[in-house]
């Protein structure tokens, strides 16, 4: 599985890597900005994006809805401090498939990395 994970936070992506690391996803690229995502999810294919939703250049949110405008399917798991229930709504109706809160702990999101690679497999 290849995922991508998309913050301007350095030290957020570590964070980030070290979880899809405990969920069994060790090929992973980086973005730091909403342009450098949705520039990466149409040059390659990934099972899973993590997406920051305040950064630089281009929120994570409309990423999300260039990449849904483009056809990309990949799941794509909001983790933003964002946390009023109108943010949640607007990123599913963007195209999210989930959402986390940050701070975060790291079962909270092995547990939600996994649910939404489960929901995205296709029915054998």
């Amino acid at each position: 599985m290849k995922a991508l994970v998309v913050d301007d936070s350095v030290v957020m992506r570590r964070v980030l890597i070290g979880a899809l690391s405990r969920a069994g996803i060790t090929e992973v690229a980086e973005a730091a900005d909403g342009c450098e995502a949705v520039k990466a999810v149409a040059e390659a294919e990934y099972d899973l994006v993590l997406m920051d939703w305040n950064m630089p250049n281009m929120l994570g949110i409309d990423a999300v809805r260039e990449m849904r405008a483009q056809g990309k399917k990949v799941p794509v798991i909001m983790v933003t401090t964002e946390a009023e229930k109108s943010r949640v709504i607007e990123a599913i109706k963007a195209g999210a498939n989930n959402y986390i809160i940050k701070p975060f702990d790291s079962k909270g999101i092995v547990d939600k990395i996994h649910e939404v690679l489960e929901k995205a497999a296709p029915v054998q």
